[in-house]
């Protein structure tokens, strides 16, 4: 927990910014941007809760590298379709690219449908993750993940 301002040369070897209140995180804003740029802990406690603020980078790099969703790409009768086993979606297109822009874009909706009303379906809630990789994600980069690139949110 930070209780007065650091001055920035000292801020830059801080391990952590820890805030027991949205008022001292308000106070630190500058801080608790920086602890996160640098990949360190950096949270903000609000009644009972306990919020994490993370580079978005660095949490769109792990999420791609862990989500559980492996999209399988098949070729049928003159197109291609791409799954993701496990959740309710399947995308068709005459050529393998226009199978994966089908698939960013059904998973664009999914994501608008799951901040809607999935995130409390049982059978939906634990998509979470996958969720937040899609916000993060620019098309291109879901694309990568799709289809298992090394370049975009797959490099390590």
């Amino acid at each position: 927990m930070l209780t007065e301002t650091v001055p920035e040369s000292e801020a830059a070897f801080m391990a952590s910014a820890d805030y027991d209140s949205y008022s001292q995180a308000r106070a630190h804003f500058r801080e608790l941007l920086d602890a996160a740029r640098r990949g360190h802990v950096a949270s903000v406690r609000r009644d009972t809760d306990r919020l994490a603020v993370v580079d978005a980078r660095r949490l769109q790099r792990l999420l791609a590298t862990s989500a559980p969703f492996r999209a399988q790409v098949v070729a049928e009768a003159g197109g291609w379709s791409v799954l993701l086993p496990g959740l309710p979606l399947a995308a068709d297109g005459n050529s393998l690219d226009e199978a994966v822009d089908d698939m960013v874009n059904a998973l664009r909706e999914y994501a608008e449908d799951w901040h809607d009303r999935l995130s409390e379906a049982p059978n939906h809630a634990a998509n979470w993750a996958l969720v937040q990789l899609i916000g993060l994600s620019t098309d291109e980069q879901l694309r990568d993940w799709l289809v298992g690139a090394e370049t975009g949110v797959t490099a390590a």
